[in-house]
């Protein structure tokens, strides 16, 4: 198994250049062309001067609108993979590489403070929900989800993130978006072409009494090449509600290995990992693998089919330097990447 090189602590910039092999961060320069995602998060960029009013404010109004009730009934985010099957039918068989053994079971807990939810509401007002996990970073306020999460242009209203959410509670309170970062080409391709840019990193804002999501969750290293196999990786999802009125996070354990796409539309090199009862609800939930300071996230559910055709076998892109052009973008607070305007 490879040693993984983690982002961490609170120098994760100066890292990164020596991972570069340079003495500043100027090789990584913003994906062009960028352009304001404003439109899409229903958020505008702030003046210094009034941005801790105006993110205290909408902490505040997020906090009041995101009831037990409302997070209840929020739905799985919708993808336009058009190659994708169901990940709620428990009677499809799963992809052959994972038939060698018997898939581990998953099961229900109270979730961990590092890992939570989503939740908005997309241009028809209705709920949605896409997990994230929040990672070391300097200002201690960045979350990694999947791309396809949140790559729809469609107004996102009261687009927040609950750690821990379980069970309609908000137990460490509520952050809302400031800023999402996709890679733009994953904005080009789309959800199966750029497969392999599945990840996006997230800057929140500060809780309505000013706490940052670190400093009250703590967060987990980020990893670059982490290689693909590995014997102990921890996969926790939030699934849907069908079955359940206030729905509680799976957690498994189980191995991952490399998996090559056979799809010419969605092509790529993934990591593959069986874990029973992961149905359409549980993108953006981690793959992680222990480190000397807890636990280092390694993946997200997402990649190849927008994270798999089966319940029971998921995917995430591979992290790369791509992946830490991200997090540089959001920890700089650079202007994210956006949908391209068709030129007429």
């Amino acid at each position: 198994m490879h040693r993984p090189i983690a982002v961490r602590g609170r120098r994760p910039l100066l890292l990164t250049a020596l991972l570069l092999g340079l003495g500043g961060l100027t090789l990584i320069a913003p994906p062009a062309p960028f352009a304001s995602l404003a439109h899409a998060t229903g958020t505008a960029h702030r003046t210094p001067s009034s941005a801790s009013t105006a993110a205290s404010a909408t902490a505040s109004d997020d906090a009041a609108y995101w009831t037990p009730q409302r997070m209840q009934a929020a739905k799985p985010v919708v993808t336009d993979s058009s190659s994708r099957a169901s990940r709620n039918s428990s009677l499809r068989t799963p992809h052959p590489s994972a038939e060698a053994d018997p898939v581990p079971p998953s099961h229900p807990f109270d979730g961990l403070p590092q890992v939570g939810t989503f939740f908005w509401t997309d241009g028809t007002h209705t709920g949605r929900f896409c997990g994230g996990t929040v990672v070391r970073s300097p200002l201690r306020n960045l979350v990694v989800t999947a791309a396809h999460c949140l790559r729809a242009p469609d107004p996102k209203r009261h687009l927040s993130f609950v750690p821990q959410y379980h069970d309609g509670l908000k137990p460490h309170g509520i952050y809302p978006v400031d800023r999402i970062y996709l890679d733009q080409r994953y904005y080009d391709l789309g959800t199966d072409g750029g497969a392999r840019w599945d990840y996006a990193v997230v800057r929140l804002g500060a809780r309505a009494d000013g706490a940052e999501v670190e400093d009250i969750t703590g967060g987990y290293d980020l990893v670059p090449y982490p290689g693909y196999q590995h014997q102990n990786v921890r996969l926790i999802g939030y699934p849907g509600n069908s079955d359940t009125t206030h729905p509680k996070p799976l957690d498994c354990t189980s191995s991952t290995h490399r998996y090559t796409s056979t799809d010419p539309a969605a092509p790529g090199d993934f990591l593959e990992i069986a874990c029973a009862g992961y149905i359409g609800g549980t993108s953006g939930g981690p793959f992680l693998v222990r480190d000397f300071t807890g636990y280092a996230l390694i993946g997200v559910i997402g990649g190849y089919h927008t994270g798999g055709d089966f319940p029971d076998v998921s995917y995430s892109s591979y992290f790369t330097l791509d992946t830490l052009a991200l997090y540089l973008h959001a920890v700089r607070g650079d202007t994210p990447a956006a949908p391209r305007v068709p030129s007429s």
